[in-house]
């Protein structure tokens, strides 16, 4: 077998947890990659520290099986729309697309996402239904959801007749009648094979590929990875590069290298329809084209959808900076973000008329807290604001961000649901019954509604209530949202938290901090009970005296406090408040520190 014909190029594509990177997983191990006695950590793919945490893929990553004669390179794509810059930029080196769909949940928002991107970029589609095996699954209804989904989005008859596999990823089975059980994923490669085109593409012309990712090795620096669209390319050809703007310049191919299985190996040439990584191009960036020297053409640049959130990342100047922290100065912020946006192509970094304050747009709550989550384990200390969602004026209207969402609730929820997601200005949609006394419940909402309304659901739903969204476009600003309710406990002083402080102060609402928590003038260390914000003393000692009373050796109790995660404590500060992010705490604070400075402030902006 010679040419494009020795591959399928595919892309795994689903709603975060419906499975993909198990399926990955079972495609790896049947395909033969790993010795019988050689040990496999689950989730292979998932080499990210956050990945396997949080049981989300946040990088598309690439892997090949082979199938008798058929190499099929694969490329797992992140299934949260807040990481949608990562899939649409590695669609581009597929021919087709695995949709993954729990056979339980059936399709969800991000299903919607990916579906659409790959429809716009006309890809083969082969459906993979999941999770068969569960508990509830309801596997015709799902496919008639999957049908509609098509359906809605404008699918034409090429699309609409799409193949059906049946999988469990778990037990490594696939199958083409429900009713059979599967006893391997034989179907599924025999499927992949059938169904997704081989590249098209001329191995005898001028090369043309596109950069589609980047990567740094500390031996070879600088890696480009991308599909080989059209030619040849070997180590040490000499080439011409095209940068968004269609300028060109020149370089030189250095160490080139192939994907097998989960490793990358040195090839001497790769020929059109396969998957490279390469060295010695040190500027290369993602969506620029290498091209052929002699008869160089540009491909079309890689676009990604605008960003829809911004939060101001600025150098920490709290009265506790550079205690816990590596890197702290504005040089090492700037560089950072800097670097984050070469390779995070929906990220926006941008400067202000401060040198340590730094405007970054990202598409989400979770893309931008994955970045800071990121940083503060690498050494970083800074501090952040509240996420914002960006406007737009068009005809000298405000346009706002709207999101569809998704939330599975309890049936006797679903009144202080829909009373929360209306106070967030949300506008009912659809509901579906998911079984017994399980609701699906569909909102339009606006971007920033959603700001803070995961936790509001996870305590209204007691833990057990799941939700997801997605961008919809933008429409006429729907009118102020209520923000917090409740004020803040302020630190009053500097020092340390001890018992007798936060017992005195607990009556007063919930705190955030435990005896010992050393503490600075403006740290927010509790919620109020009522709207105002309110300074208090966690540091005041028992006044000691020779006189004893009766209650004077009862121990104090003091409540649990109440813990925040990175994306819970963003949601939750204020506009007048930051977060204090280093590689060991996360601290809540006032902008302004000082009691007496905050009250000027606001004396000065009332009478403006």
């Amino acid at each position: 077998m010679s040419g494009n014909n020795m591959f399928r190029n595919i892309a795994i594509i689903a709603h975060v947890d419906h499975g993909k990177t198990t399926l990955v997983d079972a495609l790896l191990k049947q395909s033969g990659i790993f010795r019988e006695n050689q040990h496999v950590a689950e989730r292979v793919m998932d080499s990210n520290d956050l990945e396997k945490e949080r049981g989300i893929t946040i990088l598309a990553k690439n892997t090949s099986v082979r199938y008798g004669d058929i190499k099929i390179n694969i490329v797992d794509t992140p299934g949260h729309s807040d990481f949608g810059g990562e899939v649409e930029r590695v669609l581009k080196m597929v021919d087709g697309v695995l949709l993954l769909v729990d056979a339980f949940d059936g399709a969800m928002p991000q299903t919607r996402f990916v579906l659409r991107k790959a429809m716009q970029l006309n890809l083969k589609p082969i459906v993979v239904i999941n999770k068969i095996d569960r508990e509830g699954a309801r596997i015709s209804e799902v496919v008639d959801e999957v049908l509609d989904l098509f359906i809605d989005l404008g699918a034409g008859d090429e699309h609409l007749d799409f193949p059906l596999i049946y999988t469990s990823a778990k037990e490594g089975t696939a199958t083409t009648d429900p009713a059979v059980p599967g006893q391997n994923m034989q179907p599924l490669f025999e499927g992949i094979i059938k169904y997704i085109p081989a590249p098209a593409g001329d191995d005898d012309g001028p090369l043309q590929l596109l950069i589609n990712n980047t990567e740094y090795d500390n031996f070879v620096g600088r890696m480009g990875i991308g599909c080989v669209k059209r030619g040849k390319i070997a180590t040490g050809q000499q080439v011409n590069i095209f940068d968004h703007e269609g300028n060109m310049r020149q370089g030189r191919i250095g160490t080139l290298y192939a994907y097998e299985g989960l490793e990358r190996v040195t090839v001497s040439e790769a020929v059109c329809g396969e998957i490279v990584a390469f060295s010695g191009l040190e500027d290369i960036k993602i969506g620029e084209t290498v091209a052929d020297k002699d008869q160089p053409e540009q491909l079309e640049p890689i676009t990604v959808d605008e960003p829809t959130l911004k939060m101001s990342f600025m150098v920490n100047d709290s009265p506790f900076a550079g205690k816990e922290g590596k890197y702290l100065t504005s040089r090492h912020l700037r560089a950072r973000l800097f670097k984050e946006m070469e390779k995070n192509v929906s990220l926006r970094v941008e400067e202000t008329g401060s040198t340590d304050v730094f405007e970054v747009c990202g598409r989400g709550e979770l893309h931008l807290s994955i970045l800071i989550e990121t940083m503060r384990r690498e050494g970083f200390e800074l501090q952040v604001s509240k996420p914002e969602v960006i406007f737009r004026w068009e005809a000298g209207q405000k346009m706002e961000p709207m999101e569809l969402l998704m939330v599975d609730i309890p049936e006797e929820k679903m009144g202080p649901v829909m009373e929360i997601a209306g106070a967030r200005k949300g506008e009912m949609l659809n509901m579906t019954s998911l079984g017994p006394d399980q609701l699906r419940l569909e909102f339009k909402i606006p971007a920033r509604g959603l700001i803070g309304f995961r936790s509001q659901l996870l305590t209204e739903t007691r833990g057990h209530g799941v939700m997801s969204h997605i961008f919809m476009g933008y429409e006429p600003y729907k009118g102020d949202i209520r923000g917090r309710y409740q004020g803040v406990l302020i630190a009053f002083e500097s020092g340390e938290a001890n018992t007798y402080g936060l017992h005195n102060v607990q009556d007063r609402g919930i705190l955030f901090i435990t005896p010992g928590t050393k503490v600075y003038e403006g740290m927010v260390v509790g919620e109020h009970s009522r709207e105002q914000d309110l300074e208090v003393n966690v540091c005041k000692k028992k006044h000691l005296t020779n006189m004893r009373s009766s209650t004077a050796e009862t121990a104090l109790r003091l409540e649990e406090p109440l813990n925040f995660s990175l994306e819970e404590a963003l949601e939750y500060i204020g506009t007048d408040e930051l977060l204090e992010v280093t590689p060991q705490s996360l601290r809540m604070r006032k902008r302004i520190l000082s009691k007496h400075d905050r009250k000027r402030n606001q004396a000065n902006f009332q009478s403006a």
